[in-house]
């Protein structure tokens, strides 16, 4: 059940995921069920998807029904690109900060990272080799103006589910 004004990105979202919509029902209280049937994989990571799409009003439930042949083609997965790091070692925020602009990041100071390990989501959908272990230079030479404290966004921290649906084919989870 979704209310009337998220049904369509609903059915739409359910759609990409290879799902068949069974029935629609539109109730007196404003909301509108949908009855679909989805292969299991096209619900891997689908519950914070749904949630976000329905700011929190949606419910959803599912239900194993039967084997079927595998549908062909991609279920879900991401749009854009990723951030890869090129360089093993700690992540500093000041390496962190750098890559703000540039997308989301996953990653906390102090984080040990490796050599093609994805550390965020580009904005674009092109994948993006970052330099996250970057330092500071230190200076005994102090500006004035510029201001010494910089404040870095929170990572976006992955749950299993999340992660699952984030990779592609040729990627690990770890």
């Amino acid at each position: 059940e979704v209310p009337q004004e998220n049904a369509g990105s609903v059915i739409e979202s359910l759609g990409q995921r290879k799902g068949e919509m069974l029935d629609m029902v539109t109730t007196d209280n404003g909301l509108t069920r949908l009855v679909f049937m989805v292969p299991a994989r096209g619900m891997i990571g689908y519950t914070t998807e749904f949630m976000s799409m329905t700011s929190g009003y949606g419910i959803i439930n599912h239900t194993f029904e039967e084997f079927r042949p595998r549908i062909k083609g991609r279920i879900g997965g991401r749009r854009n690109g990723v951030l890869v790091s090129m360089d093993q070692g700690k992540a500093s925020q000041y390496g962190i900060i750098g890559l703000e602009d540039r997308g989301t990041n996953f990653m906390e100071p102090g984080t040990e990272v490796y050599e093609g390990m994805i550390v965020g989501e580009n904005n674009r959908d092109n994948d993006l080799t970052v330099n996250i272990t970057k330092t500071k230079n230190q200076t005994n030479v102090r500006s004035a103006t510029k201001d010494q404290t910089e404040t870095m966004k929170r990572p976006r921290i992955l749950t299993l589910e999340e992660a699952l649906e984030f990779i592609d084919d040729d990627e690990l989870l770890e």
